[in-house]
């Protein structure tokens, strides 16, 4: 792998100063350097997700210790001296000395040696200084306080007081930083043999696995560098999939539509349609077809090839030949769709401010006068696809956000506006999240479940 600290550099670079999505770029350059340690895979990644996780506190830190502010240093110092702040702050494991001496090397091989006493001198102070540094005084300026100890941006904090109150917000702030395992849902139709010898190989793998409480086929996996060539994947035993999302194919209640056809008359089956309106990367579809159990269609839709082929990727990993991946924009009717289908999933574009925990940038992205786009966006979109909705048939609306205007506040929007009722949630979740669902909506929240922030909504088209 080379340099870890200086391919770290490159990759915030790139984040932090060209705009690119940190999750495709960690993800992109742990592909290409597959055959490195364990080790040094895990050290690139957890510098890289720190930084970009602690970004507000590291730089103001940087603030509080340089006489030159962080908008004003050079790019690469910039990112060089965040980088290292993170392994003094939150890694104790590695000696100071080593953090400080690897990021004066890096600032003279990358061609600014003129600034190698600056590096060390601001690393130095730092350092001397961690136990001291003088954060915002809670009690003169709550919100400035919660978003440097939080690393989360002023009007975010903001607003989710406003929406959810002193109490709640800090739940959430400190569960958007708490490590969290990769969610994976493995296949149900695995027989009991098959899922032992899994968890054998997964564990001989130095893979720890969890069962999640929420969902009996759900399960938390730790120490995994690479999902690509972990046991099964490959086989399609499983999919990488929030919890959160899984409980979209439950809500739905396919598994109980199936049961109901299966009861009738075998010379009159139902043949159960699926149309997913922005589905990529496929996880939800994959899950519906999976429900399906090899019966019934499944259309998956999205906006670009691109994203497309994604969805075609799961679907030939995983085995599912009843579904279908299809290029479509959601916001363009499809005449031949009015009426024909049994369930539409509407995973809609949204803030994304629930998976923030696992998208560190994206805090960084979203802007608070963008919210207007998106939920015009959203209404477009929902005004166009309630149509392909049968008369009793379901939608299932859903978002990875944490914001009332694009979740609660939209589907009250929806219920005024179109021929649906919300529909009681409670038989379609797990005893711990029942109480939450019985009004239809079920809005979940990082830090208060164990889960990504997410919210769906259950509507049966009226007759």
């Amino acid at each position: 792998m080379g340099n870890t600290r200086e391919l770290i550099l490159d990759m915030l670079m790139e984040i932090l100063e060209k705009g690119s999505y940190s999750h495709l770029v960690i993800r992109d350059v742990l592909d290409k350097y597959n055959y490195s340690a364990p080790r040094d895979k895990a050290f690139v990644k957890r510098v890289t997700e720190g930084t970009l996780e602690q970004l507000i506190r590291i730089d103001f830190i940087l603030d509080s210790f340089s006489k030159v502010p962080v908008s004003k240093m050079k790019p690469l110092i910039r990112n060089l001296l965040r980088m290292s702040v993170y392994q003094l702050l939150f890694m104790e494991s590695i000696p100071a000395r080593a953090v400080i001496n690897e990021a004066v090397k890096l600032s003279g091989k990358r061609g600014l040696k003129g600034l190698s006493g600056f590096v060390n001198g601001v690393l130095r102070n730092i350092d001397r200084e961690k136990d001291r540094i003088p954060y915002p005084d809670r009690e003169k300026d709550e919100v400035k306080y919660l978003s440097v100890r939080y690393s989360m941006p002023q009007w975010l904090v903001c607003k989710w007081i406003n929406d959810y109150g002193q109490e709640k917000t800090c739940r959430i702030l400190k569960g958007l930083l708490q490590e969290r395992p990769v969610s994976i849902r493995l296949k149900e139709s695995l027989s009991e043999k098959e899922k032992k010898s899994w968890l054998l190989a997964m564990e001989n793998a130095g893979v720890s696995v969890k069962a999640h409480p929420y969902l009996p086929y759900a399960y938390e996996i730790w120490g995994a560098e690479g999902i690509g060539n972990l046991p099964g994947f490959q086989e399609g035993y499983f999919a990488v999939q929030d919890v959160s999302s899984m409980l979209v194919a439950e809500a739905s209640g396919i598994a109980g539509e199936i049961k109901q056809s299966e009861g009738k008359e075998a010379n009159c089956p139902k043949e159960i349609l699926v149309l997913d309106v922005c589905a990529a990367p496929g996880g939800k579809s994959m899950h519906i077809a999976e429900k399906l159990n090899g019966t019934g269609k499944v259309i998956a839709r999205d906006i670009s090839e691109y994203k497309v082929s994604l969805i075609r990727d799961n679907i030939e990993r995983m085995g599912y030949a009843n579904t279908q991946a299809q290029v479509w924009d959601a916001r363009v009717p499809d005449r031949e769709m009015i009426g024909k289908a049994d369930l539409v999933l509407a995973d809609l574009p949204c803030s994304g401010l629930g998976s923030m925990g696992k998208k560190r940038d994206i805090k960084y992205r979203v802007k608070e006068e963008a919210f207007g786009e998106l939920t015009a966006l959203q209404r477009r979109i929902l005004d166009t696809v309630w149509q392909y909705v049968k008369p009793g048939g379901v939608l299932i609306y859903s978002t990875c956000t944490i914001n009332p205007d694009e979740n609660e506040h939209m589907a009250e929007w929806f219920l005024e506006n179109y021929p649906f009722v919300l529909e009681d949630l409670t038989p379609y979740l797990s005893d711990t999240l029942k109480q939450e669902g019985k009004d239809g909506m079920l809005q979940l929240f990082p830090g208060i479940h164990e889960t990504d922030g997410f919210f769906l909504a259950r509507l049966r088209r009226k007759v």
